[in-house]
This record gives structure tokens, C-alpha cells and sequence, in this order.
């Protein structure tokens, strides 16, 4: 690739073209039409001579030959600023400048610079886009108007002051508060009050804080359902549906105690069977003598047929239906559903049943023994439910000081000269 060498004039050349307004003044030294007339438009510049007496030719070369290496010097210096710059990462578009004195700082380093360089090129150097330069030049300069932020004239296309106040009566209006941001500003156009996208009427309202007039009433709800004092005195039991990736369904039913989060048993099935409900309430009270636990179910299918009629009315369980009996409603174990589902199952290819009961068994088995609950303070399920957890909460807290204590000391002991040189007797109390 060739670069074409850039052609000079002699300034009287150009000082007599602007005179006469004749751009074919000098047809022999061949000037472009286009250079002729930026001269004749930005003018007759500034000349610059040299009234000092004329050196000797052995003055003027060793002057050059100093003035040679100091170009030199300067060119590795920058060479070696560059070079910092792209190894350290840092980068002007990449990052902010919150502080309004290092935003004069640059924009007095770029004005000075381009004393001797194009603005472009100096923005280039500094990786300073042209955007966000002109940016804060008009943040710097400001606007003599009370009710802008800028000056209008500069960004001719952004709303009116009078378009902005009455955006925020339409959205703070009761008479509107029935509709969307986007049916709102679709109704300003049609009735001829403002003109504007609905995303920067979703801006205006994010940025002044408008709150619009639709607090919503619900009845109350309860936040914490019944919650049991001890093991075994209450239990939910549900069925949920998993399908499998060839489009089949699997039915898996599960069995989980109130006090402890623990599940008690689970079964997979290919088909909802009112029998499962039977078989995992059975294994769970296998190992009670006398299980008297309430048993809380929905009102599907699963749990309301003449089987699982019969096996309360043999035994001293209660069946409590959710939202019929009770006001609450089964949460309990759909929520230990979502888990299982969404933190394990569904990061594995469910391919068939031998494989999801594998994940269920792995998963029920971790959570039982392995997980900690935040409810319980770091206490898993099991601990909770056969009582061997109870100084685990108490020892979790002394295991926190300690790596809190240690980790001042590390800190501490990291620290370099001037830091423990400026460490006052105030800064050690407070330590301590």
C-alpha cells in the first residue's frame, strides 16, 4: 500500500487566491478546486517568521541535528505510554470518569494538544470517542436556562420542557392509571398532546421517580403456613408430574415432614396410581409405633379415592385438605418440587425412568444428609429430624469469628510500610 506525499503551497500563493477569489489564479502549479475553495472559506491563517538574525549553516544544523533527537526522545516516550496503556487494559470507552476534576484535566490536555494536532487524531491517542468528548464540553460549558440540564440548541431533537411536564401528568394522572406506559404513550399521540417513543416515556418515569396511582388490593394472605413444633407431627404429601425427553410423563410422589423438611419416602411411576399415595404414606410410617401425624394433601385425584379413604380410616393419621380444611395451601413440598426440578433434574437428560430415579435418589439422599437449610441455621434435615444438629448453629458462629479474626491478622500482617506507619493508636483500638 502507497501513501501519497502530501503537497505544501507557499502562504502568498494561497494569500493571493483568497484576495482575488480566483481559483484558477496559478493553472501551472496545478491546485486542486477543492483546496482553493477551503482557503477562500476558512480564510488567510496565521504566518509564522522568523524576524531573529540568520544563523550560519553549522548554527542551523546543529540545531536541527538537537532538535532531531528531542523528537526522538519524545517518540520513544510516547512509544512506551502507548504500550502501558494496551498492556494495563485500561481503556477510556471501557470505563466512567465520575469525577468532574479528572474530566478537566482531559479536556485541558485534548485543548492544548490540539494546538499542534487535529482534534481527531488526539481523541484517538487518548481512546476518547468524539461523542463523549463534545459530551462534557457541554456539560463543562453548561446552559444559562434554570429548567435545562443542557442547552437545547445542542441537542435539537430531545423534548420540550412543556412535552416532559405533561408526560409526567399523564403518568402520575388517575385518570389514566388504567393503562400500560406503551398504551399511554400511544394515547398522547392520538389525542395530539405528545409525540414520543414509549421507551423514553419508560426513561423519564426511571429517571424523575414518577409513581403512578395504582396501588393494588388483595385480600391478605398468609406468609408462613402452619409450621409443627416437632418431627412426625405433621407431613405433606403430593404428586408432581416430570416429562421425559421422548415426550412421556412420569409421576413422582413424595412424602415430607413439616418440622424438619426431611423426606420421609418417594416413589416414581409411569402412570398416576391412587395406590402410590398408599404406598409412600405407608413407608413413611413404617418406622413409628403409633404414627398420629396430619397428613396434608390437595384435593387431586390421587388423594381422594376409596384407597387412601380406607388407609386413614385403619389408622391414626389425620387428612387435612389444603384450601378446604385449612385456609393455606400445600406449599411445603411443591416448593422442595421446584428444587428438585430446577437445581438438579432438569441439568441432566431424562431419558427414561431407570435414570430419573437414580438423579431422585442421589438428589433426596444429598438433601436429607448434605445440604444445610437457612431455616434451620445450618442444620440439614436429618439432623433436625433425629435431634443430633443442635450445637451445629452455635459452632457455625464461633467458626465465623475465628475466620473473621484471622482474617484481620492476615491483613494485618500483609500490610506494607506506609500503612503501619500511618496506623494511629485510634486505628488499634478500634481493631481491637
Amino acid at each position: 500500500m502507497t501513501h501519497r506525499k502530501r503537497r505544501t503551497y507557499d502562504h502568498r500563493v494561497k494569500a493571493q487566491i483568497i484576495a482575488t477569489g480566483n481559483p484558477h489564479l496559478f493553472p501551472e502549479l496545478q491546485i486542486p478546486l477543492s483546496t482553493c475553495r477551503s482557503w477562500m472559506r476558512r480564510g488567510v491563517g496565521a504566518v509564522m517568521t522568523v524576524d531573529a538574525p540568520l544563523e550560519s549553516e553549522a548554527q542551523l544544523r546543529h540545531r536541527i541535528v538537537k532538535l532531531e533527537r528531542r523528537v526522538a526522545i519524545l517518540a520513544a516516550v510516547l512509544g512506551l505510554v502507548l504500550a502501558l496503556l494496551r498492556v494495563s487494559g485500561f481503556k477510556l470507552e471501557m470505563g466512567r470518569v465520575p469525577d468532574a476534576q479528572n474530566k478537566r484535566l482531559l479536556l485541558g490536555a485534548v485543548e492544548r494538544a490540539r494546538k499542534t494536532m487535529p482534534l481527531a487524531r488526539a481523541l484517538r491517542v487518548i481512546g476518547l470517542s468524539a461523542s463523549r468528548y463534545h459530551d462534557w464540553v457541554g456539560i463543562r460549558t453548561g446552559c444559562s436556562l434554570t429548567d435545562r440540564s443542557s442547552c437545547p440548541r445542542s441537542k435539537p431533537q430531545r423534548l420540550t420542557h412543556a412535552e416532559v411536564e405533561t408526560i409526567g401528568d399523564m403518568v402520575q394522572s388517575r385518570e389514566h392509571r388504567h393503562m400500560s406506559i406503551r398504551g399511554l404513550a400511544l394515547h398522547a399521540q392520538r389525542v395530539g398532546r405528545v409525540f414520543a417513543h414509549p421507551a423514553t416515556w419508560a426513561k423519564l418515569i426511571r429517571e424523575r421517580g414518577w409513581r403512578r396511582p395504582r396501588l393494588r388490593l388483595h385480600p391478605p394472605k398468609p406468609k408462613v403456613g402452619f409450621r409443627a413444633t416437632a418431627p412426625n407431627e405433621a407431613w405433606h404429601v403430593d404428586v408432581t408430574i416430570i416429562k421425559l425427553l421422548d415426550g412421556t410423563k412420569a409421576y413422582l410422589h413424595g412424602v415430607i415432614d413439616n418440622f424438619s423438611r426431611r423426606i420421609l419416602a418417594w416413589t416414581v411411576a409411569d402412570r398416576l396410581d391412587p395406590m402410590n399415595t398408599c404406598r409412600v404414606l405407608a413407608q413413611a410410617a413404617s418406622n413409628l409405633q403409633r404414627p398420629d401425624a396430619k397428613v396434608y394433601m390437595d384435593s387431586g385425584v390421587e388423594n381422594l379415592n376409596k384407597d387412601v379413604d380406607a388407609l386413614f380410616s385403619g389408622s391414626a393419621l389425620q387428612r387435612i385438605i389444603a384450601q378446604i380444611d385449612v385456609s393455606f395451601s400445600n406449599s411445603l413440598i411443591e416448593a422442595w418440587w421446584r428444587s428438585l426440578k430446577f437445581q438438579w433434574l432438569f441439568l441432566h437428560h431424562l431419558d427414561n425412568l431407570a435414570t430419573l430415579r437414580r438423579l431422585i435418589e442421589f438428589y433426596v439422599v444429598e438433601h436429607n444428609r448434605t445440604i444445610p437449610h437457612n431455616a434451620f441455621r445450618g442444620q440439614t434435615p436429618d439432623e433436625m429430624y433425629f435431634g443430633r444438629g443442635s450445637t451445629v448453629p452455635d459452632e457455625l458462629a464461633e467458626r465465623r469469628r475465628e475466620a473473621r479474626k484471622r482474617r484481620v491478622e492476615q491483613n494485618r500482617r500483609t500490610a506494607c510500610t506506609n500503612c503501619r506507619q500511618d496506623e494511629s493508636p485510634l486505628d488499634e483500638d478500634i481493631a481491637a
